[in-house]
This record gives structure tokens, C-alpha cells and sequence, in this order.
């Protein structure tokens, strides 16, 4: 956590610090709630902040996640460099009193900052983007914990655009984290908030890039080697809600690709409820389960239509362009994606997803099942994450091999399970990828081999689903019907030709040798 000393540097801590947008509205009714003003250590003091930050003009230091600012407060400057991080709370953050506007890169030693310090970066540094912020603290005793509780309004800026912030941060000063959980909770009973992913810095970046709303891919997930089992499903998991929570503005504004990803994402976190089931007994995770199959269905019409018209119809279209009742299709899919994009969007507006991701960020954080009552489940998260991943994918591996065996009496729906298998293997590879387990020609080979089958196994699904969906439309009178029925009829004289084409050319072949 953040070390409060009083010599003028210092020394490197952790920020155990939970962050909740809300608006503005959220954040007046927040500071307002009587129970928060009566459990208060004294009342709210109220700070003008302006934190400008620093990079080159390529951003190295955000490419290296680390970030430098120099913060007015009060008539005085604070110069912080942090070293950003993916995990859920926690940040190291090294913090120096300074005299002037610009950075004092004579406190940059021992810090994340140092090993890229050189004459030619030093001179590139320039100021890229400001956060300008009313906040108001209020120091709390919670539970057993001190904890100081920060109400943030204001903006962050560049030299061309703007986006204002609302957001509530809870930072534990001393005592357990899971008494942050559980001020989170209570505050959520009373007020709109959800979880905030995005540090302000983030934001800034993306103001300056343009990319606020733009699609966010899985990133790598960092695992110590020496982490215990409970610490790796913490840091997986996180990464997981990280790529879900940040294409909420893609989803919203109908891109396809954010909408992917979000799904992306989803499924990724209900594979490491999978596989980490082991050290999770609670009725919490069953609830989360349910919420985050909800919202993947929420954007599975949006997401199957999208792919129905992209990577079926419009190829298809394009090599037989004379046909009139293609484009009548296509418009008619369109449509049906179009509404999915609706419901979608819907879906990540509502209170559900909202609670949905604070509830997964609060069950992250609180450290219940350190204290599972299962013994043996208590016991194995304390085991090395290194040797549960080893044996945990290597039984997966066998089953999944037993199924392929058997490939060809699978129907869909079980060559589905098999996929979804395949799948959580695949993730799980790259979740443990920091814990290199196996040999790396081996890990290659196996990560090849996975790639190819799931190609397969996706082709298949699509080809499935793409056959329910033209079922669906079938429905919708006895027209359709019988126009289906042609279709068919068609589709399969067009899959047998090349087989008779062969059969013709070859009965030609013998008729020249006999003439």
C-alpha cells in the first residue's frame, strides 16, 4: 500500500487502491449518504488537483508501462512515477516533493522509471496530456481497516479534445482488503457504480490516440513464478474482466469487432472459473456463472449474424453477383444483426452488467477463499500455481484426445463441447505462459496443434449454427419453407457436382482409349 512518510521522497510501496466510475450525480448522493458521513474520522477536506504528465512523442514510457507526472496540490508539487500494472488493485508508485513545473529526473533513481533513462529520452520528455480534478477525502475506520475514500470531478485533457470523470476511489491506508470489498458493496446499495478499469493516465492516451471507444484485445497476464494457486486465478481472472469492462464503449457504439472481444473475454473468464474450480466453493461464483452466461447470450445474436454475413454471404455473393435473391437475404441478415447490435447495447447500458462487473472485481478482491471451509480446497490454493497448471491442463489434454478418438460419432452439439474444451486448454496455455510449463518445442508444437483443431472445430460450428439460423428464417411462413426447402435441394445437387463432373471426365478418358 501507499507509505505515508514524512522525509520529502518516498521509498517504493504498493497502491492497494479500488477505483468506481459513477456520475456526477452518483458521486453528490455518494458524499451525502448519512452512514458515511457517521462513520467518518472527520469530515471531507476538499483538494484542487492538476496532474500533468509526461512521455515522448512516441510514448516509451507508456509502451513500458510506466507513467510520470508531476501533480499541483495545495500550492505544492508532487512528482510520481508509477509502474502500471494489469493486476486488480495493486500499483508500485514512487513519490517525491518537488519545486518547479517539470520533472526533477534526480528522484528517477530506483524507481520503474531508471533503466530507461538516457540523455536522448530525457531531452524527447515533454508534457502530453492534464487531469484537472476536484476531489474531496474522507478518511474512514471500516471494519478493521483505515481506509481514505476519494470523490474525483473533473477531466483529463489534451491539447485538442476533452472527457470528463466521476469516480470514487477507495484506497486502503492499513488493515485487510476484504474491508475494501465490503465498503464497495455497501456504497453500491446506495448509488449507481460500477467498476473502473481505465487509470486516468489510460485515459489520457487514448484522448490522445483517439482509441476511447475502440476494440480491446486480451492482454498478457503476469504471474509470478513462485505464485500460489489462489494468486494466478486473481491475476488470470482480472485480465479477463480488464478485456471485458473495456470494450463496454465499442459494444456500445455497434462495433463488431468490440463486441467479439467483449465475448472474447467472457469466455476467457468463465474458462478460468473452469479452471480454477477447484479452490472455488462459494455460492458467489455460482451466481457469477449464471450472470456472465447471461450477458454472452446478450451479444450472441449481435456476434453470429455478424459472422453469417461477413464470412458466408458476402463471399458467396461476390461470386455469383446475378443473383437478386442474395441481396434480399443479406439485407434481411443485416437487419437481424442490426437488432442484435440494439440488444447489445441495451444489455451493457443496464444495471446488470454494471453490477456484473463490480461483483466479479469484489469477489477478486475479497480474500474468502483463503478461508474456504473446504480444507482440502484451502489447501490447494496455497499450492504452487506452476504445479496445479501443469497436471490441471495435462488432464484436460487426455480427455480431449479420448473424445477425438471418437471424432466422427460426435454429433454437433457434442463436437460443440468438444470445441469449448479445446478452447479453455488454449486459453489456459495462455494464461500460464509466464510459469512455462513444458518444454518450449513441445509448447509450440502442442499450441500448433490446438490452433489447427479449434480452426476446424470453428468452421464446423459456424456451418451449425449457420443451418439453425436458416431454420429460423424458414419459419416465418410457408413461402420461406418452401423457398428453404429449394435451397437445400440445391445446395446439395451444387455439393455433388464435381463429383460427377469427375465421374464424366473419367468415362471420357475411357471412351478416347477405346476409339
Amino acid at each position: 500500500m501507499s507509505l505515508d512518510l514524512s522525509e520529502d521522497k518516498q521509498p517504493v510501496g504498493t497502491e492497494i487502491e479500488l477505483k468506481l466510475a459513477t456520475s456526477k450525480n452518483g458521486l453528490h448522493r455518494a458524499m451525502m449518504l448519512p452512514w458515511l458521513k457517521k462513520q467518518a474520522s472527520e469530515s471531507g477536506r476538499k483538494q484542487a488537483l492538476t496532474s500533468v504528465y509526461f512521455d515522448t512523442d512516441d510514448f516509451v514510457l507508456r509502451e513500458h508501462g510506466v507513467s510520470l507526472r508531476v501533480r499541483k496540490v495545495d500550492g505544492h508539487r508532487l512528482q510520481t512515477i508509477k509502474a502500471n500494472s494489469s493486476a486488480l488493485i495493486t500499483r508500485d508508485e514512487w513519490e517525491t516533493a518537488i519545486d518547479r513545473d517539470q520533472p526533477n529526473l534526480e528522484f528517477a533513481r530506483g524507481t520503474a522509471l531508471a533503466p530507461l533513462l538516457t540523455a536522448e529520452l530525457t531531452e524527447r520528455l515533454s508534457p502530453v496530456f492534464e487531469t484537472q480534478v476536484e476531489r474531496v477525502v474522507i478518511p474512514l475506520h471500516f471494519g478493521n481497516s483505515d481506509i481514505e475514500l476519494a470523490f474525483d470531478q473533473g477531466r483529463v485533457a489534451t491539447m485538442d479534445a476533452k472527457l470528463d470523470l466521476a469516480e470514487i476511489e477507495i484506497e486502503l491506508k492499513y488493515g485487510d482488503r476484504r474491508d475494501a470489498a465490503r465498503l464497495a458493496e455497501k456504497l453500491a446499495r446506495s448509488v449507481p457504480i460500477t467498476l473502473s478499469v481505465g487509470s486516468k493516465a489510460e485515459r489520457g492516451y487514448a484522448l490522445l490516440e483517439g482509441t476511447l471507444d475502440a476494440p480491446v484485445f486480451s492482454e498478457p497476464v503476469v504471474i509470478a513464478k513462485k505464485a500460489k494457486v489462489t494468486e494466478a486465478f486473481v491475476a488470470v481472472s482480472f485480465a479477463c474482466l480488464r478485456q471485458i469492462a473495456g470494450n463496454y464503449g465499442a459494444v456500445r457504439h455497434g462495433d463488431p469487432e468490440g463486441i467479439h472481444q467483449m465475448r472474447v473475454g467472457l469466455r476467457r473468464l468463465r474458462a478460468s472459473l473452469s479452471l480454477f474450480k477447484k479452490i472455488l466453493h462459494d455460492g458467489k461464483v455460482t451466481k457469477l456463472k449464471r450472470e456472465l452466461k447471461w450477458l454472452t447470450g446478450q451479444l450472441g445474436q449481435a456476434r453470429d449474424y455478424d459472422v453469417f454475413v461477413r464470412k458466408a454471404l458476402v463471399s458467396y455473393r461476390a461470386e455469383h453477383r446475378d443473383r437478386r435473391e442474395l441481396e434480399i437475404l443479406q439485407n434481411e441478415l443485416e437487419r437481424t444483426r442490426n437488432a442484435g447490435f440494439a440488444t447489445a447495447r441495451a444489455a451493457v447500458d443496464s444495471e446488470r452488467f454494471r453490477r456484473l462487473l463490480l461483483d466479479v472485481a469484489l469477489r477478486l478482491l475479497d480474500s474468502g477463499y483463503h478461508n474456504d471451509s473446504d480444507a482440502l480446497a484451502r489447501a490447494l490454493g496455497g499450492c504452487p500455481a506452476r504445479t496445479f497448471a501443469q497436471n490441471e491442463l495435462a488432464r484436460r489434454i487426455r480427455k480431449i484426445n479420448k473424445r477425438l478418438r471418437k471424432f466422427k460419432q460426435l454429433d454437433g452439439r457434442r463436437r460443440h463441447k468438444l470445441r469449448i474444451a479445446a478452447k479453455k486448454v488454449r486459453y489456459g496455455r495462455e494464461f500460464f505462459k509466464a510459469l512455462r510449463i513444458g518444454g518450449r518445442k513441445s509448447g509450440r508444437k502442442l499450441d500448433r496443434a490446438l490452433k489447427k483443431l479449434l480452426s476446424g472445430l470453428g468452421e464446423l460450428n459456424d456451418m451449425r449454427m449457420h443451418q439453425q439460423q436458416a431454420h429460423d428464417f424458414a419459419r416465418s411462413s410457408p413461402a420461406a419453407q418452401k423457398a428453404f426447402a429449394i435451397g437445400c435441394l440445391i445446395g446439395h445437387e451444387e455439393a455433388t457436382a464435381n463429383d460427377v463432373l469427375a465421374e464424366v471426365i473419367a468415362a471420357g478418358k475411357r471412351l478416347r482409349k477405346t476409339a
